[in-house]
């Protein structure tokens, strides 16, 4: 099914016309800190934590505003670097782009600039549009002898796999966008982890609704809302499962009640699946989940929120997301948490983000009783034994259940829109209690990790040069190990 969509899709290259892609995907690092900044310094009223977001909303919040005559240089250069991408992707030809990476070892943590998930892939990308309709083919190739966790992300006999990731099919419809396809998604405030649905693992065949940019509600009754998105994702998990056949859907809401305020609500469950009960509506709205009325499916309910306003002329902001297992958020809940927080400083002609996160999948039975958890709970569940995890990875945390993470991050960008960016990281991977539950070690280990990474633009695309350093491995392997990654984006047109 996959091959014939991206052959059918590479047919048509031949007799359409290419033209820009709907949204900004997820993983652009450098344009999101740029709206963040914006949106902290009162400039635009942009959703950044729901992610792909539509260029048309992106468009619209940085057209030429008298907001920005009075900001520091910083603030101005974001809005620059922001309107240039603009143009760029929405200008009549679209695009065509060559992406490359290679790895000696791909990353154990997984942030929003996550690289490549395996040692070596290789992608070509179009985008074609036709009126209303927006068709991008991303056809490649990645290593199947990827080690990137432990022992149950790895896969015997190496080898080189097909890949469509990133390939979908849009129509515009008013204000909504349905889709079909292979869609990276990011829901939550955080950079470095986000708990129910990440880039951590490779998007599935999926299909969706989702509004084509920021909607206002007119009614009083409604207004106080603010700008909001909304997005409704239903896929196939079509890889080796115990279940095959299983089901996803995700639903997320974000809204903008007051100026530097986002909150975000969100569902996400997997359900059906070969040898489980199927009514997807049925058990869509039961949202029961005692002993008398188990759950039939696996599902998460999330709660996020972040609020950003200047602190001394500097653009700040701090955010949390809750991620439940259970219908209530108060008893039962067995809720993993993420807290954290940015402020950017101007060095010279120069913009600083400086980042700190923490993260625990550790579930407490209820909200904010760290004394009682519930070990193996946040990414399994008991009916399904693969879990809420798609090809070994977990769809939100990449340290998967019962870890915690601490991140400190900084990352420079300099006038020639050059990209510096430090990362150091203490982890806690699983627990004693955890048992099998996290598949990415077969026993508990405390790992040091630091990354170091160069982004530049050079004349034919951006080239980004990481080295990694960790003082353990996950079980079964041991001591400390190092890697080094390559990235090159070459844009054809």
């Amino acid at each position: 099914m996959r091959r014939a969509f991206v052959l059918a899709a590479a047919a048509a290259l031949s007799v359409a016309p290419a033209a820009a892609a709907p949204w900004a995907e997820a993983g652009d690092a450098q344009l999101r800190s740029d709206l963040m900044l914006l949106n902290d310094a009162g400039v635009i009223r942009i959703l950044t934590s729901q992610w792909p977001i539509p260029w048309a909303g992106i468009a619209n919040a940085v057209a030429d505003s008298p907001a920005l005559d009075s900001q520091p240089r910083f603030v101005r250069e974001a809005a620059r670097r922001v309107r240039v991408r603009v143009l760029r992707e929405t200008a009549e030809g679209g695009r065509a782009e060559s992406n490359f990476d290679a790895t000696s070892r791909p990353a154990l943590i997984r942030g929003f600039d996550a690289q490549g998930y395996g040692n070596a892939e290789a992608q070509e990308t179009v985008d074609i549009t036709a009126g209303r309709s927006d068709l991008h083919v991303a056809v490649g190739a990645i290593t199947a002898n990827r080690r990137d966790g432990g022992p149950a992300y790895s896969r015997p006999g190496g080898g080189v796999a097909f890949t469509a990731d990133g390939s979908y099919l849009a129509q515009r419809r008013g204000a909504v966008e349905i889709y079909g396809g292979e869609v990276s998604h990011w829901w939550g405030p955080g950079w470095v982890s986000a708990l129910s649905y990440s880039t951590n693992a490779r998007p599935f065949p999926q299909v969706g609704i989702a509004s084509a940019g920021t909607q206002t509600f007119k009614t009083r009754w409604l207004s106080w809302i603010g700008p909001w998105r909304a997005e409704f994702v239903a896929g196939l998990l079509d890889d080796h499962r115990v279940a095959q056949h299983t089901l996803f859907d995700g639903l997320r809401f974000t809204f903008n009640p007051l100026p530097g305020l986002e909150i975000g609500l969100a569902r996400t469950e997997i359900l059906c699946g070969r040898g489980h009960p199927c009514s997807p509506l049925i058990s869509y709205f039961d949202v029961r989940n005692t002993d008398r009325f188990p759950s039939k499916t696996a599902g998460e309910g999330i709660f996020d929120f972040k609020y950003s306003r200047m602190i001394a002329g500097h653009p700040a902001e701090i955010y949390t997301q809750i991620m439940n297992e259970d219908s209530s958020p108060f008893t039962n809940s067995y809720s993993s948490y993420l807290v954290g927080g940015s402020v950017w400083f101007p060095v010279a002609a120069n913009i600083l983000r400086v980042t700190g996160e923490y993260v625990s999948s550790i579930a407490t039975r209820d909200l904010f009783s760290f004394g009682t958890v519930g070990y193996g709970i946040s990414y399994t569940d008991y009916k399904y034994i693969d879990g809420l995890r798609y090809r070994g990875r977990p769809f939100g945390f990449s340290l998967d259940s019962d870890s915690r993470l601490a991140s400190l991050q900084a990352n420079l960008t300099d006038a020639h829109d050059r990209s510096y960016t430090l990362s150091v990281h203490h982890a806690l991977v699983s627990r004693p209690g955890t048992g099998a539950a996290n598949p990415i070690t077969t026993a508990p280990v405390t790992i040091d990790y630091a990354e170091a990474r160069v982004a530049t633009p050079t004349p034919i695309g951006l080239l980004s040069l990481a080295g990694r350093i960790q003082s353990d491995q996950p079980r079964p392997s041991h001591g400390a190990t190092a890697a080094v990654e390559a990235t090159l984006k070459v844009r054809i047109r």
